[in-house]
């Protein structure tokens, strides 16, 4: 009896996968391995994961419920049916995030002479220097806003922290309800150190409080004349999930201006509260924010622990990760110019451990170099202050035909790349937004340049932004080459992104949605024939797509072996009996953000090898502009399957296996006592340095931040 290989039991789902992912990164919070700062950051990233996750996918649930969707993902489960699933799995989690930060990192950082106070702790010598301080910085800034039959319920903008007080009129013995936000533009932990003379005999003492608690510890100010009964913490997460009606908008940059101006007034999908906040307030907020009982999380510590970013910032270098040089070849080291050097050989970078400032010298040399008639590149995270966006500039100011897609609609980078666009435009630079109802994903670059023989063309593609700053803390691929069929891919490429071109063949490139998906159900197709002679190795942020999945399961079936490095959310469900025994899926969690996706065919010694920026998800394949290039030069596809892929697959340090049943189980828990684990970053790091002692003796010593 054939197995029906769309049955929901084989498919995990989807959010429940991605909170695991985000347990992951909960756990290296916990990991002695990372300095004790590291460790922080970690806690801090989980947060902000946890926030986006209810800001967008949560919201997303909710909105299903009210409109009545009964359309269920491969696994079966209805909308109010992940919604249970997922408040009973994020409340275990909650729980064990503020149990990690107060009884495990806080009292660690104590011992590191980094103290974090409660109010209620401090000596009456510094609250009264803290008196000082709220009068002249936080007092001016403050609006409280009262509650009552004359003063409507205010609003509670996205991700805030606020306090709930209660006060009472001694006159009329009347209890009165009143907000007071918490301004961002406040520090969230205040250091003492300036105020307190005696610490700067100590300066490797830092000691801090929490600036709600000094607010509410003075309320009175703002309230003269009442008396102040509590004053309780609170914290609204809004859905902020634009739907954007491109067909509609005669101006899509006007309209996600607009959008972006209303993503703080988005429906709320979670109250945190403190566990001391009492009932008639909890009901209270509940009833004016339209939520329910279930909307609520309940915290035993201080709100929104993203926050802790700001420790990181401490000049403690000996808690925070040893800084490193990122390698670059010799031949791109020593001044020679780029396309001279691109005419003898392509180059394949791996971020961070390889520089990315090739990439930026690339455009620079672009830029002004006379030969160089157009530039043409996509931009979807850049950030602030970049040095592509500045070289893109230039290059249009020395005459240069240069096209740039930006793209509007990438999440949280919105606003940030309406003042690039804008930039642009102001200096000359022909921007365009995309195609109506796809995102514009793929990371491509192409330069035109006249040369002897003719216009030549010279293409960087990546699987990585063009952001120098996550260049440094995410690891990607990019490929540099002057090769023909490439370039004249790329040309297509932005034609179709630019014009009304409905280019559906491409030399070399997989483009989605035009030909990436069926290109990679042949592939897994292709290795399904071989049986066992068939391997199979991808490396991607997630798997999602249940067409993907169910051909992986039929090349199991076949024999095939098959590993998955899969970072973050993944829906196929491996060591199932006759559908998934020969399908092993890891995700590696550590420094850095692993984001490069790599797709390898055995092929029977024709090995295929694809890299770029698209992820195993229906929205990267069906409803994105993505682009997967080939590996295809011998000496640089064992590179990659040697030196990249099959390192990844040693890992023991930092890299967890999916059960069957939905967990991850950390590897390192199941090394044997003498074992040591390795890590694949660490081997990254360690190959990178050893290449620069080699080539480059004379700069041992020299380092830079990752």
């Amino acid at each position: 009896m054939s197995i029906d290989l769309k049955s929901p039991s084989l498919y995990i789902n989807r959010e429940l996968s991605h909170i695991e992912f985000n347990r992951r990164v909960l756990q290296e919070s916990y990991n002695e391995n990372h300095p004790l700062l590291e460790r922080v950051k970690f806690l801090a990233i989980f947060t902000s994961n946890m926030d986006e996750f209810f800001m967008v996918r949560v919201s997303g649930l909710q909105q299903q419920v009210i409109l009545g969707v009964t359309k269920t993902p491969a696994d079966g489960l209805l909308p109010r049916e992940q919604l249970v699933a997922i408040h009973r799995a994020v409340t275990q989690l909650f729980a064990e995030a503020m149990k990690c930060w107060r009884d495990v990192l806080q009292p660690t950082l104590a011992e590191a002479k980094i103290i974090i106070y409660n109010y209620s702790q401090l000596k009456r010598r510094q609250q009264a220097k803290l008196r000082d301080y709220f009068e002249r910085s936080i007092f001016p800034v403050l609006t409280p806003l009262a509650f009552d039959p004359g003063h409507p319920f205010p609003h509670i903008s996205n991700l805030s922290l606020n306090l709930a007080a209660v006060i009472r009129d001694p006159k009329t013995d009347e209890m009165h309800f009143a907000r007071v936000k918490v301004p961002s533009i406040l520090p969230r932990l205040v250091s003492l150190k300036p105020l307190d003379p005696d610490d700067l005999l100590q300066p490797t003492t830092h000691k801090f409080v929490w600036v709600e608690q000094i607010i509410a510890a003075n309320l009175d100010r703002l309230f003269p004349g009442m008396e102040i009964i509590a004053a309780y913490p609170f914290r609204v997460t809004r859905n902020t999930d634009m739907e954007i009606q491109e067909e509609e908008a005669d101006d899509l940059l006007l309209t996600m201006e607009k959008n972006l101006r209303q993503r703080h007034f988005g429906f709320p999908v979670r109250l945190e509260i403190d566990e001391n906040t009492p009932d008639d307030i909890r009901e209270l907020l509940l009833a004016n924010l339209q939520m329910s009982a279930y909307d609520t999380y309940t915290f035993k510590g201080p709100l929104g622990l993203s926050s802790l970013w700001e420790l990181h910032k401490l000049e403690r270098p000996e808690l925070k990760e040893v800084s490193f040089r990122p390698y670059i070849p010799s031949s791109l080291r020593n001044g020679e110019e780029i396309f001279y050097a691109l005419e003898k050989q392509d180059y394949l970078f791996h971020h961070p451990y390889d520089s990315f400032s090739p990439v930026i010298d690339l455009l620079r040399q672009a830029a002004d170099d006379p030969d160089v008639l157009a530039i043409k590149q996509t931009l979807y995270r850049v950030g602030s202050n970049s040095p592509v966006v500045r070289a893109l500039m230039r290059a249009s100011e020395n005459g240069k035909q240069v096209s740039v897609l930006v793209e509007l609609k990438a999440r949280f980078d919105e606003e940030s790349n309406i003042e690039w666009a804008r930039a642009l435009e102001t200096a000359g630079v022909h921007v365009v937004y995309g195609l109506i109802g796809l995102k514009t994903h793929c990371k491509v670059t192409l330069i035109v340049r006249r040369e002897k023989g003719g216009i030549q063309r010279y293409v960087h593609v990546a699987t990585g932004n063009y952001n120098s700053i996550t260049a440094r803390i995410y690891t990607d691929l990019g490929l540099m080459t002057s090769k023909e069929d490439i370039g004249e891919d790329a040309t297509e490429l932005f034609n179709y992104l630019t014009g009304y071109s409905k280019q559906r063949v491409y030399r070399k490139f997989l483009v989605a949605p035009v030909n990436l998906r069926n290109s990679l159900l042949q592939f897994i197709k292709r290795e399904a024939k071989l049986g066992k002679k068939g391997r199979i190795i991808l490396k991607s942020n997630s798997l999602v797509d249940p067409q993907i999945i169910r051909a992986l399961y039929r090349a199991s079936q076949a024999g095939v072996q098959i590993d998955l490095i899969i970072r973050g959310i993944c829906c196929l469900r491996p060591g199932v009996k006759g559908v998934s025994d020969h399908i092993r899926v890891v995700s590696i969690v550590g420094r850095f953000l692993e984001h490069s996706r790599i797709y390898y065919f055995h092929n029977n010694g024709k090995s295929e090898m694809y890299v770029g920026s698209a992820d195993l998800m229906p929205r990267n394949i069906d409803r994105r502009v993505e682009v997967l290039f080939p590996i295809e030069e011998a000496q640089m596809q064992k590179t990659v399957l040697k030196q990249i892929l099959e390192v990844y697959l040693r890992d023991t340090a930092n890299a967890s296996t999916l059960q069957a049943d939905g967990r991850y189980v950390p590897l390192v828990t199941t090394l044997k006592n003498k074992d040591t684990p390795f890590s694949s970053q660490k081997w990254f790091l360690h190959d990178r340095s050893q290449k620069n002692s080699e080539e480059h003796p004379e700069a041992q010593g020299v380092k830079t931040k990752p």
